[in-house]
C-alpha cells in the first residue's frame, strides 16, 4: 500500500506544473486489463481480469467517471493450503482529475465510491464455511496513473495505481476474513483512452495587416502577417505576393513609387512545412495627390514710360502641391502683350513701347506645370504721351511816348510782374522786343534804347541777373516793348526780331511816387 500512496503523491506534484487545456475530448472510455491483488493475514489472494471507464469530462481538468471491472481469482492459498477459486467485480462511481498539456504524457487522479462483489468457492468447509458463496461490500479506490496521447482521439493507458478498500466483514466465509473485518488491497490497469466527442479541430489561419493603409505614391508602406493554430513544434515559411514588394520573413516591404491612385491588395501564405498551410490579404490606398494649379505673379520695370522706353517683365512661377517626395517642376513660356512688342524666354521678357499707343499695355505670361496644370500671370505697363515742348509766351508789353524811351511808372508795375515771374521760375530767361514808329526820330535806336531802358529798371532795381534777359528789336510798328518769357528747354525764334546790344540811357526809368515821398 506504501506503493500506492507514493505513486499518488508523484501524480499530484506533477500535475501542479501541467496548464490544462480547451481541446479535450468530452467523453472518454478507457477499456483495460485488471489486476487486484489483497492481502489478508498472512496469507493473500490474486485477481486478474479486465474492466473499462466510461468518462463525462466536464472541463479539460474534472470529469466523473464510471469504473466496472472483473478478475478471477487464481493461485490463493489461505492456510493449510486450501486452494480458493472464484471471482471478484467491481463497480465504482466518482471524481476524476486530468491534467491535460500539449506534450503526450497526460497525468490523472481520481477517487471512486461503489461495491465490490465475491464469488468463492473452497475445497475445505472447515475453512472456507460454504463451499461456494456469494457476497457484496462497500468499496472505495483512490489513485492515478499517466496516458500518452498517441492522437487527438487514441491514448495509451501505461499504468493506474490504486488503493482499494473494501470491508467485508463477517459476512466473508473465510475464517481470515472474519477476523479482518476490511480489507487493503492494490489495484493496476493497463489499457488503451478513446476519445469521443471532440470538438473539431482549429485549422492553420492567417491575419494580415499594413501600416500606414493611406499613402500618397512614394511614401513607404509595412506589410504583416501572423499565423495562427500552427504546429509549435515547425517553423514557419512566408510567401509574399503582390506590387514592388520585397521581403522573405513575417513582414515585407512595398515601395509605392509610381503606383496609381486607388486600392492595392498585398498576399501572404504562411506554411509549417508539414500539412499546416494558410494565407491572408490586406489592402491599402494610394491617395490621390491634389491637383492644385501653379502660382504665377508678374511684375514690370519699371511700371510706367515713355513711348519708345522698354519695361523688363518679370515673372515668378511655383506649384502649392510641389514638396520633397513629390517634386513638381514649372515652366514660363507664351509671352504676349496687348501692345508694342514683346521678347523673351523663361522668367524674364522685354516690353518694347515703340510706336505704341498711350495708355496701359499688359503684357502676359503662361505657367505650365509638369502635369500639365497651367496659370497665367499678367503685369501692366503705362504708356505715357512725352510733354509738349516748352515755348515761348508773351507775358506783356509796356507803352513809351512819342521819341522817348522813358519807362514811367506804369511800366514799372508791368516789369514788377515779370521780374515776379522770372524769381519764382529760376529756369527760364526773358525776352524784351523793342518798337518804334517810322515817324519818329531814329526809331531803330529808339526801339533798341526802349528795350535797353526795360532791361536795367529789372536787374538794377529788381535785382534779375543781366544774363537771363535778352534785348530785340522788331521791324514791326508801334511805341512799346515785348516782354516774352522764355522756359528752359525753349527757344524764342519769334520772326522779325533782331538781338541787339544797346546800353540805357540816363535816365533809363523815373522813380516810383512813394518814393519821392520818402525823400522829401
Amino acid at each position: 500500500m506504501r506503493k500506492s500512496l507514493v505513486l499518488v503523491g508523484l501524480l499530484l506534484i506533477t500535475a501542479g506544473a501541467v496548464v490544462a487545456q480547451d481541446n479535450f475530448p468530452k467523453v472518454e472510455t478507457s477499456p483495460a486489463f485488471m489486476y487486484i491483488r489483497t492481502p489478508i493475514g498472512g496469507e493473500s489472494f490474486n485477481c486478474a481480469g479486465g474492466g473499462g471507464t466510461i468518462a463525462y469530462n466536464v472541463t479539460s481538468l474534472i470529469g466523473l467517471a464510471a469504473d466496472m471491472g472483473g478478475c478471477h481469482i487464481f493461485g490463493n492459498t489461505l492456510g493449510l493450503a486450501n486452494t480458493v477459486s472464484g471471482n471478484q467485480f467491481t463497480f465504482l462511481f466518482g471524481p476524476r482529475f486530468t491534467f491535460r498539456s500539449s506534450s503526450r504524457l497526460q497525468p490523472f487522479f481520481e477517487a471512486n465510491f461503489g461495491g465490490d462483489h465475491l464469488s468463492i468457492s473452497c475445497e475445505n468447509a472447515a475453512v472456507c464455511g460454504n463451499a461456494s458463496r456469494g457476497f457484496t461490500a462497500f468499496a472505495l479506490t483512490a489513485g492515478g496513473g499517466f496516458d500518452v496521447k498517441l492522437n487527438q482521439k487514441l491514448a495509451l493507458r501505461l499504468i493506474q495505481a490504486e488503493y482499494m478498500y473494501t470491508r467485508f466483514g463477517n459476512d466473508c466465509p473465510l475464517t481470515v476474513c472474519q477476523q479482518n473485518n476490511s480489507q487493503n488491497s492494490f489495484r493496476m490497469k493497463s489499457g488503451l483512452v478513446i476519445g469521443w466527442g471532440l470538438p473539431p479541430a482549429t485549422p492553420p489561419s492567417a491575419s494580415c495587416s499594413v501600416s500606414p493603409t493611406d499613402v500618397y505614391a512614394g511614401e513607404p508602406v509595412t506589410a504583416t502577417a501572423n499565423g495562427m493554430n500552427f504546429n509549435p513544434k515547425y517553423t514557419l515559411s512566408y510567401s509574399w505576393s503582390g506590387e514592388k514588394l520585397s521581403g522573405k520573413g513575417s513582414s515585407a516591404s512595398i515601395d509605392t513609387t509610381g503606383m496609381s491612385p486607388g486600392s492595392h491588395t498585398v498576399d501572404a501564405a504562411i506554411s509549417d512545412g508539414k500539412k499546416g498551410q494558410a494565407s491572408c490579404r490586406a489592402s491599402f490606398t494610394i491617395k490621390e495627390r491634389p491637383k492644385n494649379p501653379p502660382q504665377i505673379s508678374c511684375s514690370a520695370n519699371p511700371r510706367s514710360v515713355m513711348a519708345g522706353t522698354p519695361s523688363t517683365i518679370s515673372c515668378n512661377c511655383s506649384s502649392p502641391d510641389n514638396s520633397s517626395d513629390y517634386p513638381v517642376s514649372v515652366s514660363i513660356s507664351n509671352w504676349s502683350a496687348s501692345g508694342g512688342r514683346i521678347s523673351g524666354s523663361g522668367s524674364g521678357a522685354t516690353l518694347d513701347t515703340t510706336g505704341a499707343s498711350p495708355g496701359p499695355i499688359s503684357a502676359t505670361a503662361t505657367c505650365t506645370d509638369s502635369r500639365r496644370l497651367t496659370a497665367t500671370g499678367t503685369a501692366s505697363v503705362n504708356v505715357e504721351v512725352p510733354p509738349a515742348a516748352p515755348m515761348a509766351s508773351k507775358l506783356n508789353e509796356i507803352a513809351f511816348k512819342h521819341n522817348s524811351a522813358r519807362v514811367d511808372n506804369t511800366a514799372k508795375a508791368i516789369l514788377d510782374d515779370a521780374a515776379l515771374r522770372l524769381q519764382r521760375d529760376a529756369d527760364a530767361h526773358a525776352v524784351i522786343v523793342g518798337f518804334a514808329d517810322p515817324k519818329e526820330l531814329k526809331p531803330e535806336k529808339l526801339a533798341a534804347e526802349r528795350a535797353a531802358n526795360a532791361k536795367a529798371y529789372l536787374t538794377k532795381e529788381k535785382g534779375i541777373d543781366p544774363s537771363r534777359i535778352e534785348i530785340r528789336t522788331s521791324s514791326g510798328e508801334g511805341m512799346k516793348a515785348d516782354i516774352w518769357i522764355v522756359p528752359a528747354g525753349a527757344s524764342f525764334n519769334e520772326p522779325g526780331t533782331t538781338v541787339v546790344t544797346a546800353e540805357p540811357t540816363k535816365a533809363p526809368y523815373g522813380h516810383h511816387a512813394a518814393r519821392k515821398k520818402a525823400t522829401q
